[in-house]
């Protein structure tokens, strides 16, 4: 699932904050996070990253890193927005042994990640992603090579 957390994340952050400041790079980061569980060897099974826990540090060490200093602040929240945002379009409060996780205990109980336990249905998801993400492309003009290389060097997708 690439996509759909893109998508989602990018959709939800625009039509929540509509401010043409907001940097997007960090929040596709963020939304994207969560999926190294499955990447780098930790199998089907869900871990830490699915958790509130992880989230809620990370936007904890955000915050401290980031006190006094507004502008960096306002970048680097755009991962823990990303982080949480991926715990809701992923639905990993479905399964709360790991949403909840340490405060249910240490054991994630062999608990799947949620790609894994809609099997086909990511399918589907994935190409609302990419309607969602060919939509934005538009939105932002994207096609436009100037554009295109404003938006990575800035991360402002939309403009006011």
């Amino acid at each position: 699932m690439f996509f759909w957390f893109v998508g989602t994340a990018v959709l939800a952050v625009w039509y929540v904050f509509r401010d043409p400041r907001f940097d997007y790079r960090l929040l596709v980061v963020g939304a994207l996070l969560p999926e190294l569980d499955a990447v780098f060897g930790w199998g089907a099974g869900m871990r830490w990253m699915h958790s509130l826990a992880f989230s809620v540090i990370v936007l904890g060490v955000v915050m401290a890193v980031t006190a006094g200093r507004k502008p960096v602040r306002r970048l680097l929240l755009g991962l823990p927005i990303g982080t949480f945002l991926h715990l809701v379009f992923d639905g990993a409060w479905a399964t709360t042994k790991v949403f909840w996780w340490p405060f249910g205990g240490w054991n994630f109980d062999e608990a799947r990640l949620p790609e894994v336990q809609r099997g086909w249905w990511n399918v589907v998801l994935e190409a609302i992603g990419i309607a969602i993400v060919a939509w934005i492309w538009r939105k932002a003009r994207l096609a436009d090579p100037v554009r295109r290389r404003a938006v990575f060097r800035t991360g402002r997708l939309f403009s006011e």
